[in-house]
């Protein structure tokens, strides 16, 4: 029998770490211009890459990594660096220039950013990793924590539909703000994923 108290943190932890509330001002900026039918297409193909990748790494995680040799860290840094990428683009109207120049080429943003890595971002994966973990791996507490994934990500879903009043709201002057302030806050949180792989793989330890 899995303990109320259990699950409750279980799906505190996964909601803080994929922060449901703090991807929409997010989902806003990247689909910028783009109307509802397409903002709903983006967000369900982003929430179901997102669950397809963090079930895939909450059953077989380290497994996977362990198989192609890649660490935890360097995954972080990897996110990171393409984490910044974007936000580069964000703070600069570059990606807004090259979706206008994509335009039927099914060029969108679900895959990346959206679905990885904010949605399944490193901290999400190492999350579900860690979680499933616990309990010696039992098949019971493996699908509650999965489940409780996947009740994560579908508030994710639902939220994102809320962004046309989000947008309605703020006008086009406010989208133009916030989308530069995010991608400075989207830099700052890939240098974060940057230093904190340093710190998992411990370069610069004397």
């Amino acid at each position: 029998m899995i303990e109320t108290a259990a699950l409750i943190t279980v799906f505190a932890t996964l909601f803080v770490v994929i922060d449901p509330i703090g991807l929409v001002p997010m989902f806003v900026a990247l689909t910028r211009g783009m109307d509802a039918s397409e903002r709903r297409s983006i967000a369900a193909r982003a929430c179901l890459v997102a669950v397809f990748v963090l079930v895939l790494f909450g059953l077989m995680g380290e497994a996977i990594l362990g198989f192609i040799g890649i660490s935890m860290g360097a995954f972080r840094i990897a996110g990171g660096i393409l984490l910044f990428l974007t936000a580069l683009e964000m703070l600069f109207e570059r990606r807004t220039q090259r979706r206008e120049g994509q335009k039927g080429s099914g060029a969108d943003p679900s895959v990346f950013p959206l679905a990885t890595p904010l949605i399944a971002g490193p901290g999400a994966i190492a999350s579900l990793i860690l979680l499933t973990g616990q309990n010696g791996g039992d098949w019971t507490w493996v699908a509650a924590v999965l489940g409780l994934m996947i009740l994560v990500v579908t508030t994710v879903f639902l939220l994102f539909l809320t962004a046309p009043l989000f947008e309605k709201a703020l006008g086009k002057t406010g989208i133009n703000v916030i989308t530069r302030l995010l991608g400075m806050l989207l830099a700052a949180l890939a240098i974060q994923f940057i230093v904190d792989g340093i710190a998992d793989l411990a370069l610069f330890a004397t």
